[in-house]
């Protein structure tokens, strides 16, 4: 195998994944297999420079030639690992924007609960540093919302693709998610019913997936 080869075949699983509108198990023998070749061109180079003090006239090319090529694939390497985890943080990004931020409901929901061409759970296919990562996401966002509603009432977890025309909507229950607090007092959301309530009060419900809005 050539130098560059498992990091090319990372690119390559981020750009099927993309096509795909999903999101493949993190590859962590891939990873782990280019970070290993990377410490191995180090040791090269290391090696070749080594070689160039004592070097005999002429000699001193064949080894600038090694170290630059060494180092061109050390560099093409470090912008294909860097592609492939920064391709699965921005898909990690909108996934948890797609559930409304619930960070719960994203990592225990099987992934067809958040992208209908995704297949199973979601979290066995994160690496433990991405549940870290969207933990850490999660918090801050939460710590700004706190913030932000100190000042002005502002759901900062609501869709802004499509904006309201009413103040109340008329949602229909698809999933039971029990005893809620609305405007007109607290509402049993119970499979299969409907309700007119005011959007604010069940808006995260509906990015979620629990309510469906009725037309």
């Amino acid at each position: 195998m050539a130098y560059g080869d498992d990091a090319t075949q990372l690119v390559i699983e981020s750009k099927r994944s993309q096509h795909a509108d999903s999101l493949l198990k993190y590859n962590d023998h891939l990873v782990r297999a280019v970070i290993r070749e990377q410490r191995d061109l180090e040791k090269l180079i290391q090696a070749a420079l080594a070689r160039l003090a004592p070097a005999a006239p002429g000699d001193d090319v064949a080894v600038t030639a090694d170290v630059v090529l060494y180092q061109t694939v050390i560099l093409r390497n470090k912008r294909c690992l860097l592609a492939y985890h920064a391709h699965r943080l921005d898909r990690l990004k909108d996934l948890y924007w797609s559930v409304g931020g619930a960070l719960p409901l994203l990592l225990s929901a099987p992934t067809t609960a958040v992208s209908a061409n995704a297949a199973g759970d979601l979290r066995s296919r994160l690496s433990p540093h991405e549940v870290d990562f969207l933990r850490a996401y999660n918090d801050s966002l939460i710590d700004f919302r706190s913030g932000v509603i100190d000042t002005e009432e502002l759901d900062l977890f609501a869709q802004i693709s499509k904006p309201p025309k009413d103040l109340h909507v008329l949602v229909r229950v698809v999933r039971d998610c029990g005893v809620i607090q609305t405007e007109v007092g607290a509402i049993d959301f119970r499979r299969g019913q409907r309700f007119l309530v005011r959007r604010a009060d069940v808006e995260h419900l509906i990015v979620q997936g629990y309510l469906d809005e009725v037309s």
